[in-house]
């Protein structure tokens, strides 16, 4: 009864000795696809990063840029104003007069375009957005059941 116990036993022990083995084949596998999985991961969010630092350094160009132009568009609209103040002069408007006219025409100017902003600012709000975000109001049927 000893050697057929042992025989019983040798096997068993040899199936959970090769378990572990096969098993740790496994988890080994698993190690290192996790590893590899951590290593994309962190790439991609190390290429994220540099694009996001190469976007804000040209965001930052693009509003130095634009701020020279402004300072540049302002200059030649005020000399467009000026020149047009000397026109009026020449044709025998009063110079007060003839600036008094070219401040008017500004302030005309930024009325319609303080319209045009106004009329634009509600799609910053994302109104179909939150229109598609609100709840359904319930129908004359739904209504009656309840």
């Amino acid at each position: 009864m000893a050697p057929d116990a042992e025989k019983n036993e040798t096997p068993g022990r040899t199936a959970t000795c090769d378990a572990p083995a096969s098993d740790s084949g496994v988890l080994e596998d698993a190690r290192s696809l996790w590893q590899e999985l951590l290593e994309l991961s962190h790439d991609r969010f190390r290429l994220a990063a540099l694009e996001t630092r190469r976007a804000g350094e040209r965001l930052v160009v693009m509003i130095m840029v634009a701020a020279m132009i402004a300072v540049l568009l302002s200059a030649a609209w005020l000399g467009l104003m000026a020149a047009a103040v000397a026109g009026l002069v020449e044709y025998g408007v009063v110079l007060s007069s003839a600036i008094l006219l070219a401040v008017a025409a500004n302030l005309l100017l930024v009325l319609i375009l303080c319209g045009v902003i106004r009329r634009n600012s509600r799609y910053l709000q994302f109104p179909a957005t939150l229109r598609s975000l609100q709840p359904i109001p319930p129908g004359p049927q739904e209504a009656e059941k309840s």
